[in-house]
């Protein structure tokens, strides 16, 4: 190892002392009882709940996902996908935070989303429940296990190392961290890591735009790559049969442009529809101390998604520029380590390790977050309330601190593969809660006449949908090409999330309405806006 490596050891191992540090702090409360380890005993602050929101939304994809492929393809992709976020961010802050927050004191004091769900149902079968538990199991596993394939490729970057080895590094840090501090001590160290985020991607965006010859430099050499540096268009990278850019003369080669059209901008934003079923957001809201200082975290959560998205696409085009033919940055998965590249490059060894704890940062917050929501949804929804229902708080604990680590394990199963791309393995899986539980939220939220039938209906159909359009609709789309196969290929959200919408309107209306009491406790959050 070299004295640079080293010294970016030294950096990064300070910072994950510090993160353990707070999970130390915090352990004598989370272990108080399962509410103050699951949801932190409803006492988080505006500015704490709305940083470790974003911070545990946006995981390693935020600065090695999203870079990777502004740095491949060009801005077209990365600019859509970052602007339907921002937009999906602030309105899931505007119209359903307060609502959320409410309702979920109202429906029995509620401390999971399952558990919101099935109090807000009555129902005495739970089956909503045990439908809504077995979704986050899978895809937080699947989410986890992006998380651990930027562990890896990470440390493997940084020290030369098998990626493998490091990949499980990561990942039994992150589990050992989640034992400690449970929601509360997440929270926390989401907070400062939010920060630890946005510093080196900051950092990272001013250092490279100055040794890029300034901003207009930037732009000018962006707008020479055919397609690059155009909201409509798509760069082409010319691969070989490898899926390996080709260079000549020390330029990386590009073909001929592929149109970025409407539909296709459609697709791309939808990953917007995501945030209003993602579960370490929306316990975010469950979890303030006020709903009225919701407002106040919602322009702190808008301010550092919308710097945080602009930095990362800015960083993916600089380092085009700076380093248009690096030989590890060659294929779209190599291209995710762009920021990395960057930071070693930009940066003497010590400043370097900070920022790269800024990955690690976002690494850990999102892990963390869905290892203990997984974990969560198991012991509490289905162990408590289904195989045994006088199950103690002290077992519940126990029970959900296995399934973390069975999670752990097949998440490790899951990133094996190098090759993998964060920002595939994300997508997939930010499909699958958007679709499975956006939908459901907003009509339990909204619509007074929505049923258990109902909500049943759309869950099985959104996440279900994912699946089949991932696995099928889109292959088969691709297969055919052409008009029709530009449509069969939108990203998987869009037409899932509009099924289960369907579904659970059609469900809804065909079964008996609501009772009563549902109704008489819609009324009651409506109200208390």
């Amino acid at each position: 190892m070299t004295s640079n490596e080293i010294k970016i050891l030294i950096s990064m191992s300070l910072y994950m002392l510090g993160i353990i540090g707070i999970g130390l702090f915090f352990m004598k409360r989370a272990n108080k009882n399962s509410e103050n380890y699951f949801l932190g005993g409803r006492s988080l602050g505006p500015w704490v709940a709305a940083m470790s929101a974003e911070a545990s939304d946006m995981s390693g994809w935020l600065l090695m996902g999203l870079p990777g492929v502004a740095y491949f393809t060009g801005i077209a992709d990365a600019a859509w996908t970052a602007i339907g976020l921002a937009l999906g961010t602030y309105i899931n802050w505007l119209i359903v935070a307060k609502r959320l927050r409410r309702y979920s004191s109202i429906t029995n004091d509620a401390i999971t989303l399952p558990d919101f769900f099935s109090s807000r149902y009555h129902e005495s079968k739970k089956v909503i429940m045990t439908i809504s538990s077995l979704f986050i199991l899978i895809f937080f596993t699947v989410y986890a296990s992006s998380c651990f394939v930027t562990c890896g490729k990470l440390f493997s970057k940084l020290f030369g190392t098998s990626y493998q080895s490091m990949m499980i590094l990561g990942a039994i840090f992150v589990i050992v961290y989640t034992f400690l501090g449970g929601f509360l001590a997440e929270s926390v160290s989401d907070f400062v890591q939010a920060f630890v985020m946005i510093f080196a991607l900051s950092a990272i965006l001013v250092l490279g735009v100055v040794n890029a010859g300034g901003i207009a430099s930037v732009v000018t050499n962006a707008q020479a790559i055919d397609g690059f540096f155009n909201f409509f268009t798509t760069a082409s990278p010319s691969l070989d049969t490898d899926g390996v850019q080709q260079v000549a003369n020390g330029a990386a080669l590009f073909g001929e442009p592929a149109t970025y059209g409407f539909l296709t901008i459609i697709s791309t934003m939808s990953w917007g529809l995501g945030y209003f079923g993602m579960p370490q957001v929306l316990l975010r809201f469950m979890a303030i101390r006020k709903a009225e200082e919701l407002k106040k975290s919602r322009r702190i959560a808008t301010v550092w998604v919308l710097i945080s998205l602009f930095c990362a696409v800015s960083i993916g085009v600089i380092g085009r520029i700076l380093f248009p033919a690096e030989t590890s940055l060659l294929t779209s998965s190599g291209a995710e380590n762009i920021f990395v590249v960057l930071s070693q490059s930009l940066l003497p060894p010590l400043l370097a390790g900070i920022v790269m704890a800024g990955i690690l940062a976002a690494t850990i917050s999102s892990s963390d977050s869905y290892l203990l929501i997984a974990a969560s949804a198991f012991s509490k929804n289905i162990y408590q309330s289904i195989l045994k229902r006088d199950a103690t708080d002290k077992q519940v604990m126990k029970i959900s601190r296995i399934i973390l680590i069975v999670i752990s394990v097949i998440g490790m199963i899951i990133a094996l593969d190098e090759n993998s791309v964060i920002f595939k393995v994300v997508s997939f899986a930010w499909a699958g809660f958007g679709a499975t539980f956006g939908p459901l939220l907003l009509f339990s939220l909204f619509w007074r006449r929505t049923t258990k039938e109902g909500a049943i209906a759309g869950m099985l159909s959104g996440g279900i949908m994912v699946f089949f359009w991932n696995l099928i609709v889109k292959p088969f789309g691709k297969s055919i090409g052409g008009t029709l196969g530009g449509i069969l290929g939108i990203y998987e959200l869009l037409p899932a999330f509009l099924i289960s919408c369907a579904f659970i309107i059609i469900f809804s209306l065909l079964s008996k309405g609501p009772s009563g009491e549902i109704i008489k406790e819609f009324e009651l959050a409506r109200k208390k806006d």
